[in-house]
C-alpha cells in the first residue's frame, strides 16, 4: 500500500509541477487558466489519493476534499475567465498560421 501511496504522491507532485510550468509557458491569460486548473485538480488528486494509500483511516476527509477541489476549481477558473473578458483581455491568435496560408 505505502509503494502504491508513494506513485500517487509522485505523480501528483508531477502533475502540480507541470501545471505550474504551463502557466509560464502559455501564451494568454485563458490558457494559462486552463492549463492551471486541469494540472492542480489533477494533482490535488493525485496526492489526494497518496494520502489515502499512506492514511486509509482519514478517507471521510479526504474524500471531502476531493469533492470539494472538483466543485470549486471549474467554478474559480470560469469566474477568472469570465472576469478576463470583461476586463478586455482578447484570446491569443496564432497568425503565424494565416500568414504561411497567405504566402503560398
Amino acid at each position: 500500500m505505502a509503494v502504491i501511496g508513494d506513485i500517487f504522491l509522485i505523480l501528483g507532485g508531477l502533475f502540480l509541477f507541470l501545471g505550474a510550468l504551463g502557466v509560464f509557458r502559455m501564451p494568454d491569460v485563458y490558457n494559462r487558466i486552463q492549463t492551471g486548473t486541469k494540472a492542480a485538480t489533477l494533482g490535488a488528486l493525485g496526492l489526494i489519493a497518496g494520502v489515502f494509500f499512506h492514511h486509509p483511516e482519514w478517507w471521510l476527509k479526504l474524500w471531502l476534499i476531493g469533492v470539494f477541489v472538483l466543485v470549486t476549481s471549474p467554478v474559480g477558473s470560469s469566474t477568472i475567465a469570465r472576469a478576463a473578458l470583461s476586463a478586455g483581455f482578447t484570446p491569443w491568435r496564432d497568425d503565424t498560421a494565416q500568414q504561411e496560408g497567405e504566402s503560398e
